[in-house]
């Protein structure tokens, strides 16, 4: 894996500054999850780092990219294209930075949809990307106080904010985000 300080610069040439100051809170929120959930700090400041990292590129550059991974699309993502990056990120950071810690790809791979059994990073990441010091939305500061406390809870609050965010929006929604949603409800309180 090439060194942090380089992944850095080459992310700031990849994104917007706005995208980028936003990579950049979603690290600095991520190592502050996974000191409270005992998490890997570097494994979290790196994939809250580049988990945007295919966010700004255009759709002609994504078709070309996918043909070049092999990347096969389900239905939903074919419609919405602004689920893509997330998958198509993991295969960008394996390739052009030498990332190939496992936990790290996947935390890239569904900070966007989430999916049943994620693993802690996962979720960590998946959560800062929500809770991140530059976002603003009605909630947010509720979810930042229950993320300290209860990471499951939190996650909960995040996949139902987002469900209803993208039913109000009349937008497809991703059956990795629902098959989440009822995973974490089923482990939090399991049938008698």
């Amino acid at each position: 894996m090439m060194e942090l300080e380089y992944i850095e610069q080459r992310i700031k040439e990849m994104l917007t500054p706005c995208r980028f100051e936003h990579s950049l809170g979603v690290r600095e929120a991520a190592v502050h999850l996974a000191n409270i959930y005992g998490a890997d700090r570097d494994k979290a400041a790196l994939a809250g780092l580049v988990h945007d990292c295919a966010k700004d590129l255009g759709y002609q550059q994504m078709k070309e990219l996918m043909i070049k991974y092999g990347m096969e699309l389900d239905d939903v993502s074919r419609r919405e294209p602004s689920l893509i990056h997330g998958p198509l990120g993991a295969y960008i950071a394996h390739d052009m930075f030498g990332i190939n810690d496992e936990e790290v790809l996947n935390a890239i791979r569904y900070h966007t949809t989430g999916r049943p059994g994620m693993g802690l990073l996962e979720q960590i990441v998946y959560l800062a990307d929500y809770i991140e010091p530059n976002r603003d939305f009605p909630g947010v500061d509720k979810l930042r106080e229950v993320s300290e406390k209860d990471l499951n809870k939190a996650l909960l609050m995040a996949f139902d904010n987002t469900i209803m965010r993208v039913i109000s929006r009349k937008r497809l929604l991703h059956p990795n985000t629902i098959f989440a949603r009822n995973d974490f409800i089923m482990h939090l309180s399991p049938k008698e």
